[in-house]
């Protein structure tokens, strides 16, 4: 308070010095002046007190309704049920002979733009060797859906064991050689590529899709 009845003196003598008609506007101006040098400087922009809170930005909007069914109908463009006219007449005469019905067939499996791809999840055993085994025998007849043959590359078995879980690889020879019987060749040999089934493969594959019905 001191200092401000200071300053007031100090520029109540200035306004003293103007013609006697302007002190009194001279001494205010001069005042006025003073306090706003004093107060804080406002931030730019508008007063925080009045300004007018911004709207919050709005949400994207969800899809429609008919945008959700356009994408789900995209999702599933191109993957239907399998009809037996889709089956190589090998695969149809296999199915005759072990009783198994294209219905069977749509239990595990399902045509995606035109390829048979798998449905089923479960190989229902916890073994090793038998679920290789039936890796072998289900890649087999998606083969012979397409081509006729009944037959399984050694890599594809192998990587969907991987990735199946029940992949040994220190006895994936032997698993093959202990089920002989199923496969074309006498005795499993690094060399093979190809796994093709023998007639006892064929009915194990048709007992194997039956079970995982």
């Amino acid at each position: 308070m001191t200092k401000l009845k200071e300053k007031v003196l100090e520029l109540a003598e200035i306004a003293k010095e103007c013609p006697e008609n302007l002190q009194v506007v001279c001494f205010e101006l001069l005042l006025k002046h003073h306090l706003d040098s004093l107060s804080p400087k406002p931030s730019k922009g508008a007063d925080p007190a009045t300004q007018t809170p911004a709207a919050a930005p709005a949400s994207p909007p969800g899809p429609s309704g008919q945008d959700k069914k356009a994408a789900i109908e995209e999702l599933v463009k191109g993957q239907d049920d399998i009809s037996e006219s889709d089956l190589h007449i090998k695969a149809r005469h296999f199915m005759k002979k072990c009783g198994i019905s294209i219905e069977q067939l749509n239990n595990l499996f399902y045509k995606d733009d035109g390829k048979i791809a798998p449905l089923y999840e479960d190989l229902k055993t916890t073994r090793m060797a038998e679920g290789q085994i039936r890796i072998a025998l289900l890649q087999a007849v998606r083969s012979a859906m397409s081509n006729g043959e009944f037959q399984a590359s050694v890599e594809d078995v192998r990587a969907e064991a991987n990735a199946r879980k029940c992949y040994d690889k220190n006895n994936f020879a032997n698993n093959f050689n202990n089920n002989a019987g199923l496969f074309d060749f006498e005795k499993y040999e690094k060399s093979i590529q190809t796994l093709k089934l023998s007639e006892a493969g064929r009915k194990e594959l048709a007992e194997v899709i039956k079970e995982l019905q």
